[in-house]
């Protein structure tokens, strides 16, 4: 059956599945005798019939024969269906996608060879391997569809990969942001505390100004009312000290953690200008002591 284009595997199988359907055709045939022999057995006992007798004895086989007919045409087809679905089945197995031609199966030609191959090569084979197996559609290697199949498996084996690479790239930048998120978490904390110190020493300044212009409003007062200003005023600088020695502290705390962070430029830059604020008020304390 080379003209079909079978190898051995496949023409074994074909040979297998015609065994099967000659034996359901040649049950069905010895069904259909075994109902004409009926007919003659139980109604042809008269020498003479009428029209009428025959008519109803033909209208009856023919129901029967009819029956049998559609019966054996039903379940062909069904097993036909059968067949198809393990074929598409096991092509599936190999990513193939299998595509039946319908008008080939009226093919006259074709037909003809079938049926020769069922006169010659299916006898000749009856002694080949007689034993029967489970259907199983093998790696096809013929064409290059193994090749191909290969190709495509390999492809997405390094595509794969690429996507594991690129998950990991991703899972590395997601934990480094993850560290700047609590860097920048911990330097916007230290940086709030700072900006409370900052509105403590905004309040100690304004203070300051106050006391300074009260100083400046009793110059003329009595010495008890000088004598209190004046320990306000160093009560004032005391805190002013104590809370210049807090800063410090927390410059040199800031410096340390923040060192290595965005904000530090930023932060130093606040603190800069904050020292410059106090050595501004420092001055302007020991204008006002000398003015004392």
């Amino acid at each position: 059956m080379a003209e079909f284009g079978f190898n051995e595997h496949h023409q074994n199988e074909t040979i297998n599945y015609m065994r099967f359907a000659r034996s359901k055709r040649v049950l069905r045939l010895k069904t259909i005798d075994t109902c004409f022999e009926e007919l003659k057995d139980s109604r042809l006992v008269e020498e003479t019939f009428t029209v009428d007798e025959v008519r109803d004895m033909l209208d009856g086989l023919q129901a029967v024969v009819r029956g049998e007919v559609e019966t054996e045409l039903i379940n062909t087809a069904h097993t036909n269906v059968l067949l198809l679905r393990q074929l598409f089945s096991q092509a599936e197995k190999f990513y193939l996608r299998l595509q039946a031609d319908i008008s080939e199966l009226e093919n006259r030609e074709l037909l003809e060879q079938v049926a020769e191959f069922e006169k010659t090569d299916f006898k000749s084979t009856n002694k080949v391997n007689q034993e029967i197996s489970k259907p199983k559609l093998a790696p096809l290697n013929e064409g290059g569809v193994s090749e191909l199949l290969n190709k495509e498996i390999s492809r997405l084996q390094e595509e794969n990969e690429k996507l594991k690479g690129r998950l990991r790239t991703l899972e590395s930048q997601a934990m480094s942001a993850m560290d700047e998120k609590s860097q920048a978490e911990r330097a916007l904390k230290d940086l709030q505390k700072i900006q409370g110190e900052q509105q403590e020493i905004s309040s100690l300044e304004g203070t300051v100004s106050a006391l300074q212009e009260d100083y400046q409003r009793s110059l003329h007062a009595s010495a008890a009312s000088q004598k209190d200003l004046q320990q306000n005023l160093v009560s004032a600088k005391h805190d002013l000290l104590r809370v210049q020695d807090q800063l410090a502290l927390a410059e040199k705390e800031l410096e340390k953690k923040f060192q290595q962070t965005a904000a530090y430029r930023n932060m130093k830059e606040i603190l800069t200008k904050k020292n410059e604020q106090i050595k501004d008020i420092r001055k302007r304390l020991q204008r006002y002591e000398s003015d004392e």
